[in-house]
């Protein structure tokens, strides 16, 4: 079992309370985090090779929803390629065919021609409709693709970036250092295929597009799921890093990829290197930082990056409640938790995800009595006797340890109705931290944008009256029981009531599939 902290303690309410404050985020935090968000915005936009890396992605406008096409993606991640068929209908739907192929190691490992000749152009060649020309009625020469190449690129061009590593098991030779595009491209011309690799797209940047296809427009898109990230549309003016290109000589907007999820990196590296005040403004983050959070980053296969990420995304959620509920287990001098016992999957490292967290608050709020007085329950200081607590209550938590003895494999007489309302309050504690450090990065967008200010102290200078669209995507923001209510909450503290309600956040499903291809049409309206 991955070692984690245990409590010792004199009251048993002292380490509910500590769990409490250690976990917590008040105002005050959330307002110096976001300061500290638009000033790593503006270091990443100002030079290269910085943890928020800010990465132009060359997409210098977005769809409205009234484009047609028919386009081809493909989408290279970590077990599976995926090919996808988009037609766009002008109206703001499209169809979509897709199909799944799993990558072999030989293929991960070979060399790279095999991997592009021999695998990724001929699942390229999955039955499609040829389009057809609108005037004419004759089949259009080449289909145009967007291609999402989920490793590490240095872009330099929508539809050029070269490879820096290979990470997710891959290790094909001769294509670090080479242009991904163009090795695609090459591949495509020694089979003589009719189709050109016009754009290189990351995810969330195609979220954005996905969203703005469908909604008509759209000015961010965010990742909510496994990991995290973010994309926007910024002035190339307020990119000073392209200074001296010909992006920069063009103007204009651009969408930005801002990789969030490394905000903070430099929360411990860096801080005896930072002034006072930069360095009060960090502390906030590190006022929040618990030990367990420590442990979750020092066992994790990247510690010390992706700091923000660590606290809000699907991977690590689970494995904080896990290790919270662990360390009350060995609580001292008595468990406080499950009488002391424990289970194979409690003992695991990542034996718990964020399914059970959701789980457990689906059970909680299930039937969406907004009495408070259908959730109260007795201080986790005190007993819990059934005859002593509302029925309706008692029933909540029995739900709740059904759900425990589903997902833990405890058995459901050794989990008591205080156990269920303290797993359900640790999960909610996480979920809460979560949403709420999710709405300082949307924030930031806004305020970064010129569309909020901070605490709404003064009136935007842009989008005054404007519907301010967000695309998003992942599990947490689709599916976590009251995440995007969170989220909203964070954001009206944070630019003010009137800017709040004017976001709009719509799923925008497919980033990697249908944005790639919504890249592809860009692309092709940006050349001459």
């Amino acid at each position: 079992m991955a070692s984690t902290s245990s409590f010792q303690y004199e009251s048993p309410q002292a380490v509910f309370d500590l769990l409490d404050s250690q976990f917590s985020l008040d105002d005050n935090v959330l307002v110096e985090l976001t300061k500290t968000f638009l000033e790593e915005f503006k270091t990443g936009l100002g030079s290269y090779n910085h943890p928020m890396a800010m990465i132009p992605s060359f997409v210098t406008g977005v769809p409205d929803g009234t484009e047609t096409g028919t386009f081809l993606a493909l989408d290279l991640g970590g077990t599976n390629l995926r090919v996808c068929e988009v037609v766009l209908n002008g109206d703001k739907t499209f169809n979509l065919v897709q199909q799944k192929y799993k990558v072999s190691e030989t293929l991960k490992s070979g060399e790279a021609t095999a991997l592009f000749d021999a695998f990724l152009t001929t699942q390229a060649t999955t039955d499609y409709t040829s389009p057809i020309d609108e005037v004419s009625g004759a089949p259009i020469k080449d289909v145009h693709l967007g291609l999402t190449f989920s490793f590490p690129v240095e872009q330099s061009a929508l539809g050029s970036g070269k490879i820096l590593t290979w990470t997710k098991g891959f290790s094909a030779k001769n294509a670090v250092g080479h242009d991904v595009v163009k090795l695609l491209q090459d591949a495509f011309d020694r089979k003589h295929m009719h189709v050109k690799c016009v754009a290189l797209v990351n995810d969330t940047v195609g979220a954005l597009l996905s969203r703005a296809y469908t909604a008509g427009g759209c000015i961010a898109g965010a990742i909510f799921g496994t990991g995290t990230n973010g994309a926007y549309i910024e002035q190339v003016a307020n990119i000073p890093k392209l200074a001296g290109t010909a992006a920069a000589a063009r103007g204009g907007e651009m969408v930005i990829n801002t990789e969030w999820g490394a905000f903070n990196n430099s929360v411990r590296m860096l801080s005896s290197m930072l002034n006072r005040v930069v360095l009060k403004r960090l502390s906030a983050l590190a006022s929040s930082l618990h030990a367990l959070d420590n442990a979750i980053d020092r066992l994790s296969i990247n510690p010390k990056f992706q700091a923000f990420e660590k606290f809000i995304s699907g991977l690590y959620l689970g494995e904080i409640v896990r290790n919270i509920l662990v360390s009350l287990i060995d609580a001292v001098p008595k468990p406080l938790l499950f009488g002391g016992k424990s289970t194979a999957g409690l003992n695991k490292h990542y034996g718990i995800d964020t399914s059970f967290m959701s789980a457990t608050e689906e059970a909680w709020i299930a039937d969406h009595d907004a009495n408070p007085a259908s959730y109260a329950v007795p201080a986790f200081s005190h007993e819990f006797k059934r005859e002593e607590i509302s029925p309706k209550v008692v029933r909540k938590l029995d739900n709740i340890r059904k759900v425990i003895a589903q997902f833990l494999g405890f058995n459901e007489d050794d989990v008591s109705l205080k156990d269920a309302a303290v797993v359900r309050w640790v999960c909610s504690l996480i979920a809460r931290r979560a949403a709420l450090l999710s709405g300082v990065a949307i924030a930031t967008v806004l305020i970064q944008t010129e569309r909020a200010t901070l605490k709404g102290e003064r009136t935007p200078t842009k989008g005054l009256n404007d519907t301010l669209g967000v695309g998003v995507d992942g599990s947490l923001v689709e599916h976590y029981p009251n995440f995007r209510h969170t989220l909203r909450e964070s954001l009206r503290l944070l630019v003010g009531e009137e800017v709040e309600k004017r976001v709009e956040i719509g799923l925008a499903k497919d980033g990697s599939g249908v944005g790639a291809a919504l890249c592809a049409l860009m692309a092709l309206k940006a050349s001459p």
